[in-house]
This record gives C-alpha cells, structure tokens and sequence, in this order.
C-alpha cells in the first residue's frame, strides 16, 4: 500500500501547526510515504525549510507544493502545485489574498477561485448544507482539478461526516482523496497544539477546551492505521494526485532588471565600462599587473555566473545615495572585490587586505555573491522607497524575518496558557540569568520556586523547551531586497508589513540562500549618520569639507592611533565595547590593518579557539612566528601565524589540505552550524589526513581543526572587518580632531552603539567639553555645537526631553523672540499642552524665565495666566517656593532626561554618608596589581560575550569616571539578585592590572539602590 499526505501544516501556520517543515518531512519518509505536501495556511513560508531538510537529510520522499485556506468560515480549500505555471498562480492568490488584507490577515474571494486554471484543488467539507452549495460550484468551475478530501480524525463525529463525504462524492460526482489534515509529526507534540491554541486565542488552555483537538489523530500516521481508515481506492487517489505534481523549488529560477543597461550595450560591455571609469578614479596612478589580473579574473567570473545584473543593480542604488549625499559603506566578500572597490560600493582599498577570491563568487558553490550595504539609519528610507519606485511594487519587496520564541516570550505565553499568574511569571523573568551557561534556565526556575515535581511544573518546562526556536510571525527583515524582472509574486507571495508603505516577501533570507535568489542587503548603521552629521558641523563652524576618502587617503595618524591605544574610544564604532578597551592597550593597533584584526579578534571565534593569547605572544616578541610550510606562511603571515579570520581558515584548508574552493567553503558552512548539526566532523579526517599527505605533522592539524571548531557559529570574515575598520578610524579620527562636533552628532543620532546620552555626557564632560543643560530660551530641537574659545560648547537639545511632543518642541523654536521668552505667560500662549509644560518644568528647561522647577510649576498652576484678560500680563515670579534638594534635582533629571548636569549619583550618596570609604575611578591607576579594592558605581553597562568561561564585563560609573568590572559565572550565580537588579552597585574584589589594562574581578556584589530613598529631601515650605 503506498500513501501520500496531501494536507499537512507545520508551525509556519502560526499557532496552529506544531511541527516544524523539516520534522514532518523526516517524519513522512520514517513512515514510508510516497510524497508529503506542505499546506500552510495562506502561505509557503515553510516550503524552503522541507526543500532544504529533503536535501540535506538525502530523503527520497517527494515534496509537494501547496497551501490551504479558508473563505467565509465555510469554505476550506487546499490548492497543490502540479507545474512551475501552477505554482506562479498558487503565489499570485496568496500575494492577492494577504495584500488586501492587513498583516497577519487574508481574505480569499471567489474571483480568486475562479481565476484558477492550473492549480488542482482538494476540497475540505466542513459538514453541513453549505457544504452542497459548494460542491456544485467548484464543479462548474473546476471539475476534472477538484478532489474531495476525506478526514477520519476520531473525534465522536467520524462516522456522521463519513457517510456525509460520501452522499457528497455521489451526488456530485467529486472523487475521494484520503487526507490527514496534519499539524504534528507525532502524537507526542499534542500538548504544545492546545498551548498554540490556547495562545492564538488569548486565554488558558483550562478556558478553551471547546476549541482543542479531541485526540493526537492530526499526526502523521502510519499506513497500517490509515489502511484500517481508508478504503484502498481512497489511499491510491492521493498517491495519483502527487504523481500529477512534478512542480520542484529547483525550477524556480531569478531574473534581475535589465533595464539599468542603456541601449546599444550589452550587460557586460556596460559593466565593463563602469570598472574602467571607476578604475581611472580609484587608481589615478595606475594599476598593477596583479590588481588588473584580478580584475580580468572577478570580471570572468561574473560573465559565467550571470551575476551582471547583479552587481550594476548595487551600483545604481550607490549612485543614487550618493546623488542625495547619503553616507554608505559596503561590506562582505565580493563588497570587498577591486571590481566593487572600481564600482564605488566599498571605500576599501583591496590592496589593504588579503582578498581570498574563492570568497567571493564561486563556482563550485553556486551561490549568489555577498554584498550588505550600510546606509546612514535615520536616510535609509529614502534608499528603500527610491528601490519602491523604480521597480514597483510587483517587482520588488523586502525579504521576511521569521520571528521566533525566544525565552521571555516562551515563558510568557506558555505559562499564561497554563493558567499561571503574570506577576509569576514576570518574576521568572527578570531573575533568570541567562547569561549563566553553566546553569540551565529550567534549573533556575525551580530554584525560583516552580515545582518541578509538580504534573503543571513539568508540564510548564517540557512546552517552554518545545516553543523555543519556534515561529511566532513574519517580521521584515532589517534591508533585504529582493527585486525581480517580473512579477514577484509569480516567484514567492507577496504581504503587507506592519510598516506603512512596505512589503515582503514569505521566505526570510536564509531561505533565498537556500534556493540561490539574489538579494540586495539594503542596511542601516548609525555611525554612518553620526559620520555624516560630524561633517556637517565642522563645515559649519570651522570651514573644512571632510569625507570618509579624504579622512583615509591622510597617512597614519600616530595622535589618533595613541588615542585608540589608550581605549579612548567611547563612541568609536566598533572599539567603543569593554571587550575591545581591555584588548586595544594590549594590541596597541598602530595601523589600518592592526584595526582589521582588532576588530576580529575580539570575538567568540578566535577567543574560543584560542588565538588571542598566541597572536598577542607573538606580536609582543614573547614567542617566535614560525609556519610549516611557505604556503601555510602566505596565508597567515599577516596575522603572525594565527588564523584570525574566517577566510584563512577556508584558504588553510584548500593549501595544506588540498580541499578544493568550494569544498573549503562547504566547511565555511559547517563551522557556522557546528553546534546544531556538528556537520564540521564529517571534514576532520578529510583535514588532517590531507595536512598528513602534504608533511604537516598531526599536533599541527590536530590545532587547525581545534581552533575551526572553535570558531564555532562566530568566525568573522576579513571582508567585513575590513570595511568595519575604515569607520572606525574615521570615528577616531573625528573624536580626536573634531570632539565636540562628534559628540554632539553621537547624540543627534541616538540611539546607536554601546553608549546612551548620559555616558557620553559624562565622557564628553572628562574631556573638558562644557555642557550646556536644555534651555527653552537657548536649545534648538536637537543638540547643537555652540562656538566659545577656547573650546566649543555643546547644548542640549529639547529632543532629549522624554515624552516632549515634536509638535511642542517645534513649536518653542520656531516661535521663540529674538530676545528670549520673558515668562511662562508667553509659552501658555502658545497653547502648548499641559503635558509638554509638565514635561519642560521638571527637566528645568524652565530656569531661565521661573527660577527652578518647583516656582516653574507654581506659576503654571496660577489659573488666571490661561484667562484671556490676562495672557499679555507678565507673570510674577513666587517667592513662596523653596529650592529643590540636590536630590530631588537628581531624581527629576534622570527620570525627564535620562542624565544629570548636576551631581553624580555616587557624590550625592557619599556626601551624605550613605556610603562607606570606596576607591574612585580616578584612583585605581594608582593602585598595585592584586590589591583588593573596593568600588562603587552606577551600573551603566553589561556585555556577556559568547565564550565558555561565562564571564560578565559590568561598567560601573562613579563621579571620576568609568570602572570595568569582571563578574565570573560563579559570582553571577552565588550573587544573583545584586549581579541582576542593581542600579548602583558597591563591588568588593582584587584589582588586576595588565600592561595599561585595569579591571576589578568582582568578590562580593552588594546593591546598593535603595540607598538613594535615603537621602534626606528638604521639605517644602510656604512662608
């Protein structure tokens, strides 16, 4: 007997399914099937997923294209693929049915149905008189594609709908087609359906026990069951109707636009001639031999792949930021090739950095080539809606981020789906360290007080385990682009986003990797905005044009580079985190390229396999550089011997190795999900055997595998850390030269980076900048760059004013007096809204025309100031109000501007004596090494990087300046709540010190919050 199940629903039927693609498909070829189609509902964001799982797990069963839907309640329709025709007119129905819809939605109308003309269709009785209705219709309009598909799922109703499927069959002539109606892999993922369940509808599974399968009859089941089920004939129809889908996703092939070629070229031709107007300008000088064999090489390479189109269609979308004076930075291995350094996608010189070619298009791999351009964040639009117009909508979308459960999510939906309560559950929450890998969440839990021997205990951590990893929606992704010759929605669906004025595609990026389509990575990066309001200011104020070519045509800059050495980097890009300061004094990088490998080598790759401690040995003269071979020594002598970046990783396995280019990227694939699948071992004898034949010994291949397991998921590639590299100093370069324009462009940008508002206040004030407070006679909107010699000042912003209207803001500005705002009278007049007057007068923003915030909000209370006799009347300042206490001016500031002027948290609590003697800042480089010390600070950052170890780099913020912490896993777990929960935080530990590096490792942690509602408020007093 063969059987083939022909509506089937994974997980990407959000909240109904309970499988995922790559289970059911693994599941049906366990059980023997013939074919197993995936019906998600209105979707086939699942398709790729079972495509994939087909290919990798080498099954035979035969995957089926299609999806299911429901119209008016009443009618239930599954809608297979038998040709590539059938399956462009399966996406246009989807993409019509979600586009009229909003997200998350789908409406299905009969012009739908009756536009079908290739599509076969399986029609779902639901077992009642309509159910006539629909017989007669979809046999006028389908009869010869139209099934009926029959379900036996044993709920008490079985035998009454099976005689009614039957009296259908006959009086209309529609032929039987067994079906399971699928949403598990296995019975066993019952319980997680009803949570789904209970979540898709908002309430416990306790209320909504009507709406719940009855049994596990929706898994798969094996065909001895389905015999006892189904009569012969019924289980031989569905094994007919797959045979009549041959449609496969390899068929699917991609097109670019080819209306960027002007006419009277061909695609190459004009390729070629950009390269060479772009060779005159990036090489004045001329080129190499070797610079132009690489060009003539990567200019083949595209010819052969057809990948032409491609790489003009990032030229034009470059052209066209930079036609607007939008900032942009591309990145990644084929962003890094001369001929996009000739297109002017990267302002990376390739003769800067190592470009393995083998990285950049393959032909043994067959996959698209790597290009991400970064766009300034707060323009990024203009690019996305120019890509809009261009194409239109039918030809270009974003591609989808599928958004899954992570932990917070899990444990909230699955525990309000079992009826636990949400203060509970918020509790589990905030008081799991999730940066303890030693120590499993589910153990945490029950130290929390779950009891894990109770049936809703286990229950509880048994869903919360399965739901992890699990879809929840559909998201956009943050710039991916998919833009095709012809209709999109004839290759994939088409849906609206969330966002107005956007649309996606059903497959994420992954997906697209997967079936080798090409996307446009069209992404957002704050720095670039940062980068770009600098420039702005300093022509403004002191005449000069930079630009990001001119910043890295200027030879090295020995100030900038001391600068990064001492890790004065707060708001440097990508050297500003606690792991990079405690590096940067230890690899003094002197030059571009020593930021490339700075900025690698502070990752989990390289630290996991063990490469830091080597390359800094060898760089410091404390051991030698030594290689094997002279072609282990062309791949890594730039690094000392040390394989720091992923693509040395790749070229060591292809020169000591003998692996082929692209077997060596096959590897590059199986390091990335080494810990999911560990693929990477099926190498490790192809590897050292190779390296055995070629005369290295086995300790020597023995390390190199090592260290590529170690960098696991995490090996960062040289192509993006070169690009990387060249913001970075440029950010230096601006924070050196140009401070108080960098600063002030850092907080015009926010939010971005590492730093909020207040921790690059406090760096700006310890490098001597004046800060002026938020002023409604003397702020614009946003931060602005006051000029006073010697230095120049930065003033605050009304945009820093949380929960300030933009309307408000706009409205002070712009209506301000020449000389100033005399009273509050003047600012009723303009009929602000009570909540932006609030909103100024405990910021203080108020000071100059009330006094304080105390006499600011008195004289809003003076109702005869709103009286129409009275507005042209100045209001009298009151003498009634006393002055708010330092700590009151503290705790208002914090809560309406996130920051202070005034004075640090830390001095107010140890002017009152609130806290015991500690150590500053500003003191412990005076300190010996292994003192014990203790410190006391505001908590203003943590970063726990992917290693083993477990560590936890804790910022703490005193009056002086910033004190970098390290909080091992052990304290983390011994000290949970201070470690989790602390605002201010007192650490008592041992000072270590290594070469210009000083940390404290944390001993005891102590919370010390609570001592802020300690400090005495004066009382107010009317006199």
């Amino acid at each position: 007997m063969q059987y083939s199940e022909l509506v089937c629903q994974s997980h990407f039927s959000f909240l109904q399914g309970a499988s995922s693609p790559a289970e059911l498909v693994v599941q049906a070829e366990l059980l023997q099937y013939s074919a197993i189609a995936l019906t998600d509902e209105c979707s086939v964001a699942g398709l790729v997923r079972a495509y994939q799982a087909i290919k990798d797990h080498k099954l035979g069963i035969k995957l089926v294209a299609g999806s299911f839907f429901i119209m008016d309640k009443v009618l239930k329709l599954v809608l297979l693929a038998p040709d590539r025709q059938a399956y462009a007119e399966l996406c246009r129905t989807i993409t019509n049915a979600r586009r009229r819809s909003e997200k998350g939605q789908y409406c299905l109308t009969e012009w739908d149905l009756l536009s079908l003309r290739h599509c076969l269709l399986i029609w779902l009785p639901i077992g009642d008189d309509s159910d006539h209705h629909w017989a007669s219709w979809l046999t006028k309009h389908h009869l010869g594609r139209l099934w009926l598909g029959l379900q036996r799922h044993l709920d008490g109703q079985d035998s009454v709908y099976l005689k009614h499927c039957q009296s259908l069959s006959a009086q209309h002539t529609v032929p039987i087609t067994a079906c399971g109606g699928v949403l598990l892999h296995i019975p066993a993922r019952l319980p997680l359906q009803h949570a789904l369940t209970a979540i898709k509808h908002n309430t416990s599974i306790e209320q909504c026990k009507d709406k719940l399968l009855k049994n596990a009859e929706r898994a798969l089941r094996s065909k001895a069951k389905l015999a006892t089920l189904f009569q012969p004939r019924w289980l031989q129809a569905s094994v007919e109707i797959s045979q009549l889908c041959q449609f496969s996703l390899d068929e699917l092939r991609y097109e670019y636009p080819s209306e960027l070629v002007p006419s009277g070229h061909t695609v190459m031709g004009y390729l070629r001639q950009l390269v060479e107007q772009g060779k005159q300008k990036r090489f004045p000088d001329g080129l190499s031999v070797d610079i132009q064999a690489t060009i003539d090489k990567e200019l083949v390479l595209i010819e052969e792949l057809s990948y032409a189109y491609f790489f003009l269609t990032i030229h034009d979308v470059v052209m066209f930021a930079q036609s607007k004076g939008i900032l942009y930075q591309g990145r990644g291995s084929a962003a890094n090739s001369i001929v996009c350094y000739c297109l002017e996608i990267t302002s990376v010189d390739p003769r800067q950095i190592s470009v393995l070619f083998e990285r950049f298009i393959s032909k043994e791999r067959n996959e698209p080539p790597d290009i991400d351009v970064d766009f300034e964040h707060e323009r990024r639009e203009e690019i996305i809606q120019y890509i809009y117009q261009k194409y239109g909508r039918e030809r270009a979308a974003l591609a989808a981020t599928v958004i899954t459960y992570r932990f917070k999510s899990a444990v909230r939906d699955i525990g309000k789906a079992l009826g636990m309560a949400e203060s509970q559950l918020d509790y589990f929450i905030k008081n799991t360290n999730r940066r303890d890998q030693s120590l499993s969440w589910q153990a945490q839990i029950v130290e929390l007080g779950l009891q894990p021997d109770s049936a809703k205990g286990q229950h509880f951590i048994q869903l919360v385990q399965e739901i992890m990893g699990c879809p929840r929606h559909l998201s956009q992704h943050v710039g991916g682009f998919i833009i095709s010759a012809g209709p999109l929605y004839e290759l994939v669906p088409v849906e609206n986003a969330a966002m107005a004025a956007r649309t996606v595609i059903q497959w994420d990026k992954d997906d697209l990797e997967s079936l080798g389509l090409l996307k446009v990575d069209v992404l957002a990066l704050g720095m670039l905005t940062a980068i770009r309001k600098t420039f702005e200011l300093v022509k403004q104020h002191n005449k000069s044009d930079l630009s990001i070519a001119h910043i890295t045509r200027l030879p090295d800059d020995n100030a900038v580079y001391s600068m990064i050495q001492q890790a004065d980097t707060v708001g440097v890009f990508q050297i500003e985190s606690r792991a990079q300061m405690s590096m940067l004094p230890r690899l003094k990088p002197c030059t571009y390229y020593d930021l490339v490998i700075q900025i690698a080598i502070v990752r989990p790759g390289p630290i996991q396999g063990d490469m830091v401690h080597p390359f800094l040995k060898r760089r410091n003269g404390e051991e030698p550089v030594d290689y094997p071979s002279e072609e282990v020594k062309a791949v890594l002598s730039r690094t000392m011997g040390v394989p720091i970046f992923q693509e040395q990783v790749i070229k060591l396995a292809m020169v000591a190795a003998g692996f082929s280019g692209g077997e060596a990227d096959q590897l590059r694939r199986a390091m990335a999900a080494w810990k999911k699948s560990g693929e990477v071992f099926k190498f490790k004898n192809k590897l050292i055997s190779g390296m055995e034949q070629r005369g290295y010994q086995t300790e020597f291949a023995e390390r190199i595998f090592q260290q590529i397991c170690g960098f696991g998921e995490y090996g960062f590639p040289e192509s993006h850390s070169a690009s990387f590299a060249v913001l970075a100093y440029v950010s230096a370069w601006l924070k050196y030269y140009y401070p108080a324009a960098f600063y002030t462009a850092l907080l015009n940008s926010l939010p971005m980076g590492f730093y909020s508002s207040s921790q690059l206040v406090q760096d700006a004030k310890r490098h001597n900048m004046t800060i002026l407070p938020v002023c409604v006679n003397q702020s614009q909107y946003l931060h602005t760059l006051v000029a006073q010699e010697p230095n120049s000042n930065i003033q605050l912003g009304l945009i820093l004013l949380k929960g300030l209207s933009k309307r408000g803001a706009r409205t002070i500005v712009d209506s301000r007096p020449v000389l100033g705002y005399k009273d509050i009278s003047q600012l009723i007049s303009l009929n602000l809204n009570l909540r932006d007057m609030e909103i100024l007068a405990s910021a203080n923003a108020l000071q100059s025309i009330a006094g304080n915030r105390f006499s600011a909000r008195w004289a809003m209370m003076d109702s005869t100031s709103r009286l129409s006799l009275f507005k042209a009347q100045p209001m009298q300042e009151s003498h009634f109000i006393g002055q708010p206490s330092d700590t009151e001016n503290l705790i208002e500031d914090y809560a309406s501007m996130g920051l202070t002027l005034g004075q640090h948290p830390v001095a107010l609590l140890r002017n009152a004596g609130l806290i015991n003697k500690f150590t500053a800042a500003a003191q412990l480089s005076s300190i010996k090494h292994k003192s014990l010390v203790t410190v006391i600070g505001l908590v203003t950052g943590k970063q726990a990087p992917g290693t083993a170890s477990g560590v936890t780099f804790v910022t703490l913020e005193d009056d002086t300046g910033n004190i970098n912490v390290v909080v091992w896993a052990g304290t983390s777990r011994a000290q949970k709540k201070p470690y989790l929960s602390a605002k201010i935080l007192r650490v008592d530990g041992i000072l270590e010190r290594e070469g210009q590096v000083t940390h404290v490792i944390a001993g005891r942690l102590t919370d010390l919050t609570d001592k802020l509602s300690q400090l005495k408020t004066s009382s107010r007093e009317f006199h």
